[in-house]
């Protein structure tokens, strides 16, 4: 049920803006100025618009249960430390995705929606901290 939830919302986010990723990066980057450098070099989008796919598959995955997504989640967590990107900062990512969508949708984003959204990111141990 969670899947078909989180499809539809996804599907109406792409109906109503398109690619969500520059809304996501625009607010990532307004909670958390210092991340904004990092992407210096990605010029095109390419590498915001891989982790906004990344992410989204993470959150299909979780949400039709075979969570391989988890365990990726976890190691790119680590990954980004190498980055410069602090544990606590790339917690948000989730959380900021889920707040960007809500408010693209709006009125339309139902309590349906924000239960299943709240279901499968609590399997990300970070996401909602």
């Amino acid at each position: 049920m969670d899947a078909e939830i989180i499809e539809k919302c996804l599907e109406l986010v792409a109906e109503r803006a398109g690619d969500p990723a520059p809304s996501v990066f625009q607010r990532l980057f307004a909670e958390n100025p210092e991340v904004e450098a990092l992407f210096v070099r990605d010029t095109a989008g390419l590498v915001r618009g891989e982790m906004m796919a990344v992410t989204l598959e993470a959150l299909l995955d979780c949400a039709t249960g075979d969570s391989y997504a988890v365990g990726l989640v976890e190691i790119e967590r680590v990954n980004h430390v190498g980055l410069g990107v602090a544990p606590e900062v790339f917690d948000t990512f989730f959380r900021v995705v889920m707040t960007v969508f809500r408010e693209i949708l709006g009125d339309e984003w139902t309590p349906a929606m924000d239960a299943a959204w709240r279901r499968v990111l609590a399997k990300f141990p970070h996401a909602l901290s």
